[in-house]
């Protein structure tokens, strides 16, 4: 049996042993299936790269490379080879990367061919690198050359230093290596002049570092791995690398744990935030710990306080590869990354991180863009920057712990000035007529954010609600009293639009406990009667009912008669959704009085549109549809698109009653457009359900079915305690 069949008969041997098909042996060595059963069969001689790779993914160090056909005679030469390379091994257990792995090897046929590999510590880099090199190796007619440039961390290697280490690498004595930089960079080029050779540069810190480090001659190719984006270097096609998908750190954590899938898989590969380096760790405490299962180490990541502690195997550690990062930050950047930390978001926009910081949006800019070269921040669209939460955990943890008390205080101030302003302004332009409180501002508050439309307000709204929501809690919770409540009240629109009604009653209860330990009776009162709308479109009529009354006896004893007809006008929901028609009817009867008499024309055509749905509920939906057909009229006039999708709905809802199916459509189908224009899924649904209701009544029920369908897309489980259109569909 010759060497070339002993090498394929053993890697054939191994492959079945393993239970790997010839398919899936091809994906993970990035060798063609057709070339590996060449191999097999003995038609096509190995080569020493793939003879690593088989190694590592079918776990048998050693078991190939002795068997590889020696026979090939060495080529004439007129220079010495290349020492070996003593690049490192490929890691058994690599997953994902295809995409990446394909860009790098376009980087490397394109002429230039330089790569940079940029990413986050503990991304996976140098895997990837080594990845590739063991792959293209072979492709190099002299080799491969890896070097380790020792950055960050330590003493970053100099290109005299490294410059020596190449050439010793190409074969250059020691006593004729020139002394002077200059001499010796111009030995390493003569050196590498009609050669094929993939030079690895892993770990640089700057472009400075790697420039001289890049050979003159074309058939040569770089390939480069840094934390920075290494932006100086024009020449170079940039590869960053991002976090396992979700899919690939369970397959990564379940091979090294040596344990199947499942929903604790999950969560722990989600708690380490995706991140390679966090897996393994993860996974190798696992393994060796026989008295743990996946719930135990599950239990011990879920603590974000601790996380960074218990991703800490003896030899590697999450926090440590992060300090690298961080500690070579100026001054500056180190303190913009921890003051970020405070923001409650793993996303935020420029004019939140001026805020934190105190500076001027130019200057935060340049810091921001610094940070994002580091790969300490993401950048998911222009204007925005989001966090790895486990970068955030350490900012937090290590950054921010060591700024100053004062400085710290006055940047979570900031940001919340900045966010009470900016949602104020964000707000009227959604509902430009609704009464809003004075907001006092101290002068030197940052400015905020500027949208100039209802569409950019909602896109602020849709962007930040969740992160708006945590900082009101927050600032209850500090003692901000006054920018809790104010916080809660300037979105209570927009959660109105999209039905948020969870956390709006969450905000809402932080704002009322807030507005009591200020003393503020009117923000108490406000607040009070806004959680009662909260939970009355949870169906919590009752826990509604009792809002009203204390926010009504509240709004009576300081004399607030606007806030006292509000309240009226809620308090007849309950009413109405109790089965109290005619009570609904009189409260809203009685607050329509005052706004008409005070000239509010958009709360009395609001109160006008509920009492339509009320005559509706009483058999009077002739009634009904006349006064919503002339209230539409009014929100035309003042170009409520939202309200106008609402009253159109009520309109529609009347002249179903009346059994008038061709108008009823028209006004449904009219909400609709309303709806999508104004961003309302909710009243989008409520329109596609009675489109559904007369298609059923008509007898269509494919039509009918068609249209639910959609009312389910757009807003699924629409209540029918409060919409009577579910009621009908429910029927």
């Amino acid at each position: 049996m010759t060497e070339r069949a002993t090498f394929g008969a053993e890697l054939r041997r191994l492959r079945r042993a393993a239970g790997i098909s010839l398919t899936e042996l091809a994906d993970r060595v990035h060798y063609s299936k057709g070339y590996l059963s060449k191999v097999e069969t003995g038609r096509t001689a190995p080569n020493p790269s793939l003879a690593a790779l088989c190694e590592a993914e079918l776990g048998a160090p050693g078991a190939l490379t002795p068997l590889l056909p020696g026979a090939a005679a060495p080529r004439r030469r007129t220079r010495p080879e290349p020492r070996p390379s003593g690049l490192p091994p490929a890691v058994s257990t690599f997953v994902g990367r295809d995409e990446e792995l394909s860009r790098v090897r376009e980087a490397l046929e394109a002429d230039g061919g330089v790569c940079v590999i940029s990413g986050l510590a503990g991304v996976g880099k140098t895997e990837l690198a080594v990845r590739c090199a063991h792959r293209f190796e072979a492709s190099f007619a002299d080799g491969c050359l890896f070097v380790d440039l020792r950055g960050p961390g330590g003493r970053a290697a100099e290109p005299p230093e490294v410059h020596d280490r190449l050439l010793r690498a190409l074969g250059v004595p020691p006593e004729t290596i020139p002394a002077a930089p200059d001499d010796r960079a111009t030995l390493y080029r003569a050196g590498l002049r009609g050669r094929s050779v993939l030079l690895v540069l892993d770990n640089a810190v700057s472009s400075a570092q790697v420039r001289p480090l890049l050979p003159a001659e074309p058939k040569c190719r770089v390939l480069i791995t840094s934390r920075s984006r290494l932006a100086p270097l024009d020449e170079a096609a940039q590869v960053p690398l991002d976090v396992l998908s979700p899919a690939a750190a369970a397959e990564l954590f379940s091979s090294l744990a040596r344990c199947g899938p499942g929903d604790a898989v999950t969560r722990i590969v989600s708690r380490c935030g995706h991140l390679p380096l966090a897996v393994r760790i993860a996974a190798a405490r696992l393994r060796t710990r026989p008295a743990w299962d996946v719930r135990e180490l599950d239990r011990r990541l879920a603590d974000a306080n601790a996380r960074l502690r218990e991703l800490d195997d003896g030899e590697r550690s999450v926090r440590a590869v992060f300090e690298l990062s961080a500690q070579h930050l100026p001054a500056d950047e180190a303190r913009l990354l921890g003051l970020l930390a405070l923001h409650p978001g793993l996303e935020f926009d420029l004019g939140s991180a001026s805020a934190l910081g105190g500076h001027e949006d130019h200057e935060t800019d340049r810091l921001l863009d610094r940070l994002y070269d580091a790969h300490l921040l993401s950048q998911p669209s222009a204007g925005r920057y989001a966090f790895h939460d486990l970068v955030k955990s350490f900012a937090r943890e290590h950054i921010l712990a060591t700024l100053d008390r004062p400085d710290v205080a006055q940047a979570q101030r900031r940001l919340l000035d900045f966010a009470v302003r900016t949602a104020q302004l964000a707000d009227r332009l959604i509902a430009p007529l609704r009464f809003r409180p004075t907001v006092e501002m101290a002068g030197d508050a940052p400015a905020p954010a500027d949208p100039a439309t209802e569409q950019q307000a909602l896109d602020w709204f849709r962007l930040e609600w969740r992160a708006l929501a945590t900082l009101c809690r927050a600032a209850g919770e500090d003692g901000h009293h006054a920018r809790c409540w104010q916080l809660a009240y300037f979105l209570r629109n927009y959660f109105f639009r999209i039905k948020a009604w969870d956390t709006w009653c969450d905000t809402h209860r932080a704002a009322r406990a807030a507005a009591e330990a200020a003393g503020d009776q009117w923000a108490q009162a406000a607040t009070t009667a806004n959680l009662g709308v909260g939970l009355i479109d949870r169906g919590d009529i009752r826990g509604a009912s009792e809002c009203y009354r204390e926010a009504l006896a509240l709004y009576r004893e300081i004399g607030d008669e606007h806030g006292e007809s509000t309240v009226l006008a809620h308090q007849a929901w309950a009413r109405h959704y109790l089965g109290d028609h005619r009570g609904a009817l009189a409260d809203l009867r009685e607050a329509l009085k005052f706004y008409e008499r005070v000239g509010n024309s958009r709360n009395a055509a609001i109160t006008r549109r509920g009492m339509a749905l009320v005559l509706t509920a009483l058999g009077r939906a002739a009634e009904a549809a006349e006064l919503a057909a002339a209230t539409l009229d009014v929100f035309d006039r003042l170009d409520l698109g939202f309200d106008a999708a609402m009253t159109l709905n009520c309109l529609g809802w009347a002249y179903f009653h009346l059994a008038d199916h061709t108008r009823a459509g028209a006004a449904y189908q009219e909400a609709v457009a309303r709806a999508e224009a104004c961003g309302s899924p909710h009243e989008a649904a409520r329109a596609y359900t009675g489109l559904g209701n007369i298609a059923m009544a008509r007898g269509d029920e494919e039509q009918a079915v068609a249209w639910w369908e959609l009312a389910d897309e757009a807003h699924p489980a629409l209540d029918p305690l409060i919409l009577g259109e579910a009621r009908v569909r429910g029927a």
